[in-house]
C-alpha cells in the first residue's frame, strides 16, 4: 500500500479520474484487540482519510472487533461471503510474545487476508504490522501510536483507487444497493 502518496489523487486505469459510486461504498473494517490502543489508531486514520477522499459522501464504514489477529481472515472471510462490503481492511499489531515466532503468525494472516480476496472478488487491505522490535516502552508505544494512522490512511488510499479501478471495469459493481 506505500505506493501511493498522500497526494494522489483516486484515479482508475491509466491516470483517468475515477468513476463516481452511485452510492457511498460500504467498507468493513476488522481490527484485532491486542495492543487495541494502539490498533485503534489504523481505524482513527483510516476514516479521517475517508472523509477527505469521498468529501460529502464518505465510505459507510462497520467496525468489526477480534481479540487477535489469527481471527482476521476467518471474519474477513465471511463477511467477503455475505457480500455486504465492497472492501475490507484489516488492522492488527503481532508481536514477539516470546513463546512462538510472531512472523508465523503475521505470515498466516496475510496469506489468509490474500485467498479471502482472490476466492470473493472482494478488495482485502492489510494494516496487519509486524516490527522487527517493539517493546512496551513510552517511545515505542508513541512511534507505534502515530505510524498506525499513517497506515491507516495509506489503507484508505488504496482502497479508494481499487475501488475506483474496479468501478471503471464494472460501474454497475457500485451501483448496486
Amino acid at each position: 500500500m506505500n505506493q501511493l502518496p498522500a497526494t494522489s489523487p483516486v484515479t482508475a486505469r491509466g491516470g483517468a479520474a475515477a468513476v463516481a459510486p452511485a452510492r457511498p461504498p460500504r467498507i468493513a473494517f476488522i481490527q484485532a484487540g491486542w495492543h487495541a490502543d494502539i490498533v485503534r489508531q489504523g481505524h482513527a486514520g483510516f476514516a479521517a482519510e475517508c472523509e477527505r477522499l469521498w468529501p460529502g459522501a464518505p465510505p459507510r464504514i462497520s467496525v468489526h472487533d477480534v481479540p487477535g489477529a489469527f481471527e482476521i481472515p476467518l471474519l474477513a472471510q465471511t463477511l467477503a461471503r455475505q457480500r455486504t462490503a465492497d472492501a475490507i481492511v484489516c488492522c492488527a499489531l503481532v508481536v514477539d510474545g516470546g513463546i512462538y515466532r510472531h512472523e508465523f503468525v503475521a505470515h498466516a494472516v496475510v496469506d489468509g487476508l490474500m485467498q479471502v480476496q482472490l476466492g470473493s472478488g472482494v478488495p482485502v487491505f492489510s494494516v496487519v504490522l509486524t516490527p522487527k522490535d517493539f517493546h512496551e516502552h513510552e517511545a515505542h508505544r508513541t512511534f507505534f501510536h502515530q505510524h498506525f494512522v499513517a497506515k491507516g490512511a495509506e489503507a484508505a488510499r488504496a482502497c479508494a483507487q481499487t475501488l475506483a479501478a474496479h468501478a471503471a471495469l464494472s460501474p454497475m459493481r457500485l451501483a448496486e444497493a
